[in-house]
């Protein structure tokens, strides 16, 4: 999808006192629970924090009765995903999906360490129980006794996408955190600069988070939004039953997000880039700002232009961007 990010500052309104001292009188948050769920729509059930949720999707169109199978007749496939907490059994699959962006593939494995330790925020799309480590029997033989044989382990579980917010101040300190930093500020257009130093000096009211979040791209539409309404939870979920008082609760609170979104295209102030996730798209009309700029190339001899555009919303945007990311997906 092409898209044309919105990126005129309002009139009566300064980017910098919308970040920095949002009013805490905003419009009513979703229930405040910590859960793997969904909404009816998505055909899901509520669990809690410890479990996962499952969620059926039927891929593609239902094949007619009474027909005999052509050879390109597309076949039912049917897909169990799961909505699963952080766990580290799913280190190289987080870590496979943020080296396809060029922007994270130098630290894919510090970041993958950063964001499974955030058990409190995030959410990993999988179609595998991480804490289901039960192996198949061995098969033994009836008339004799045998010696057990070890068992190969487990094979690590599939990743499908995970959604994040990472404190950009908890974490200043981070190689890979302090890299992004840099590269966001030195990549920043004059007009921005001063209210993007501002959200990444860790000087604001509510604290600011890089909002990280990957998938396949042939995730259906439906079970992205889910993913994203899970992170939602997380965050509700993480503010009211903070465990380390009201310093944790406070870090958790987050009231600004940078997202750094794959795309391709042509710069100029986040003008005229298409969006390797749709959701993106929804994220960057809703900010208060976005730029675009050239991202490295992953090898040599790359055709495409990758291009990396910086999405700035306050929490107030994220959660009318989840709004709008219903009604394109469901129409009301």
């Amino acid at each position: 999808d092409a898209s044309d990010s919105d990126d005129d500052d309002d009139d009566d309104d300064d980017v910098e006192e919308s970040i920095s001292s949002e009013d805490e009188d905003e419009e009513p948050e979703p229930s405040k629970k910590k859960a793997k769920s969904s909404n009816p729509a998505a055909e899901s059930s509520t669990a809690n924090k410890s479990s996962s949720q499952k969620l059926t999707q039927q891929i593609k169109k239902t094949k007619k009765p009474k027909k005999k199978k052509s050879p390109n007749e597309p076949e039912i496939i049917h897909v169990e995903f799961l909505f699963c907490d952080m766990n580290e059994r799913f280190f190289h699959g987080m870590k496979t999906l943020l080296h396809r962006h060029s922007i994270h593939a130098p630290h894919s494995s510090q970041l993958s360490d950063l964001i499974l330790e955030n058990i409190s925020v995030g959410t990993v799309l999988s179609t595998d129980d991480p804490n289901d480590t039960k192996s198949p029997p061995t098969p033994s033989s009836s008339n004799k006794k045998t010696k057990s044989t070890p068992l190969p382990p487990q094979e690590e579980p599939n990743v499908f996408g995970f959604a994040t917010v990472i404190n950009l101040t908890t974490h200043h300190s981070t190689p890979c955190i302090q890299s992004l930093k840099s590269l966001c500020l030195s990549k920043c257009p004059p007009q921005h600069k001063p209210e993007m130093e501002t959200v990444l000096s860790g000087k604001t009211k509510r604290p600011a988070g890089f909002f990280f979040q990957e998938r396949m791209v042939n995730v259906p539409m439906e079970i992205t939004e889910v993913m994203h309404q899970q992170l939602v939870l997380d965050m509700d979920w993480a503010v009211e039953n903070a465990e380390g008082g009201e310093e944790e609760r406070k870090s958790l609170d987050f009231g600004a997000f940078v997202r750094l979104a794959p795309c391709s295209g042509s710069g100029g102030g986040g003008s005229g880039v298409i969006y390797k996730y749709f959701e993106d798209e929804v994220f960057a009309t809703n900010a208060e700002f976005v730029y675009a700029f050239e991202a490295p190339k992953m090898f040599e001899g790359e055709e495409e232009e990758g291009m990396c555009s910086v999405i700035v919303m306050t929490k107030t945007g994220h959660r009318a961007a989840m709004k709008d990311m219903a009604k394109m997906i469901h129409g009301n």
